[in-house]
């Protein structure tokens, strides 16, 4: 019962985080693509989606979690689920075992999501990590010649 609504108040947020990912794609890339002659629809579908589609994933990740949440709420209000399981059995008829449950699989789930998102915005991501380095090099005294003395000036 509450899936549609929660469904419609999710979207405009949804969009936002969409529309943020989408601007965060670097202008020079969209410039690059017009100047090699592509059209609007190469551009959206070859250029902006695949640029922003870890954004896109890392927002929808958030969406899931959020809704997750709300909808435990909703249970509270007679939605059903997992929130009314945990209202009615454990905090109305006081089985605080019932709702300990409750709380645990709902962690593990948003936790299960998370996760998820996660994992899949590593995978789609372009950059790859890079380990923390001094001087952004492969050494800290890479910038060295070899055979070169280390002067030390006090």
């Amino acid at each position: 019962a509450a899936v549609v609504p929660l469904t419609i108040a999710s979207a405009p947020f949804i969009a936002r985080l969409v529309e943020t990912a989408l601007r965060e794609v670097d202008n020079g890339l969209v410039e690059a693509a017009q100047s090699m002659g592509a059209t609007t629809r190469q551009i959206v579908w070859k250029v902006l989606l695949p640029e922003a589609m870890p954004g896109i994933v890392a927002g929808l990740t958030i969406s899931f979690v959020s809704l997750t949440g709300y909808s435990a709420m909703a249970g509270a209000i007679g939605g059903g689920g997992l929130g009314d399981l945990g209202i009615r059995y454990g905090y109305q008829r006081f089985l605080p075992d019932i709702m300990l449950a409750v709380v645990i699989i709902l962690i593990f789930f948003v936790q299960a999501i998370q996760s998820f998102g996660d994992w899949i915005v590593r995978r789609i991501s372009h950059e790859k990590p890079r380990p923390f380095l001094l001087c952004g090099s492969k050494h800290p005294l890479s910038h060295l010649r070899r055979n070169q003395p280390i002067v030390r000036t006090m």
